[in-house]
């Protein structure tokens, strides 16, 4: 591997060229060194013509790999975590172009997973209240009593169980088959969490502040929310025909 670090950051986009160039250089600009993994599904608006121009620009920092058309936020991530597994890289970040997370916050996640010894990490919207900025109060609302809901058919104990700002080691990433991992926007997330709980690896929450996007557009939408809600039971009911125990085993 041609990469100066062991942590990547994973960054789907589908036109956000008005973020892309200053969320990299923030990522690049941290006191640790972060490599950044661009998935870009073919957008139209000049997004991945940015994004070559700093990888250029950053040689073996920034990597891109280009899809046609829009596939979905689930498959990005999956694309995303065989790369990276690939290349070896040890620790693993899922976060948003558009600023809703802040860049620093990875520092953060990185220290907990050491600290703690943690499996994965979380950045919770919900762990010490209700931590979101520029939000209507019925998207909090609908978000927050989705991760009560997720936790009440689950039994998971999470929090925010639909929050995408992550940080996976290596090895979570290399257990869970990812390539079954079938749901695209919240659902996918859920499902990650879900199937990382099962299997025994050691999850963290700490608190972030979520601030809503100020440039570009949304893809939240609410064919999204329902597959989350729908999907949740599915989730729950597919996980009692598996058994959890026996494929961590194989990778231990």
């Amino acid at each position: 591997m041609n990469a100066l670090s062991d942590k990547l950051v994973i960054i789907p986009t589908y036109n956000e060229k008005e973020n892309i160039e200053d969320i990299i250089r923030r990522v690049l600009s941290l006191e640790k060194d972060f490599d950044i993994l661009i998935i870009d599904d073919g957008s139209p608006d000049g997004t991945g013509d940015i994004v070559k121009r700093l990888i250029a620009e950053f040689d073996g920092r920034v990597f891109m790999e280009e899809r046609t058309g829009k596939q979905g936020l689930g498959t990005a991530y999956i694309h995303g975590f065989k790369w990276a597994l690939e290349k070896n890289y040890q620790y693993i970040f899922e976060m948003d172009a558009d600023f809703s997370h802040n860049p620093e916050d990875l520092v953060r996640l990185h220290d907990a997973c050491i600290d703690e010894n943690a499996d994965l990490v979380i950045g919770s919207r919900y762990i010490s209240g209700v931590n979101v900025v520029n939000w209507p109060m019925g998207r909090v609302l609908m978000s927050y009593f989705a991760s009560v809901y997720v936790r009440w058919i689950t039994g998971m104990k999470i929090m925010d169980a639909t929050e995408g700002f992550k940080c996976y080691r290596a090895e979570v990433l290399q257990t869970i088959q990812i390539e079954k991992i079938k749901f695209v926007g919240y659902a996918f997330q859920i499902e990650m969490k879900f199937t990382t709980w099962k299997l025994g690896f050691k999850i963290l929450e700490i608190p972030i502040i979520f601030t809503d996007r100020t440039r570009g557009h949304s893809k939240m939408s609410g064919a999204i929310f329902k597959e989350a809600f729908q999907g949740v039971i599915g989730i729950k009911v597919k996980s009692w025909f598996i058994n959890y125990k026996k494929i961590r085993q194989k990778t231990d």
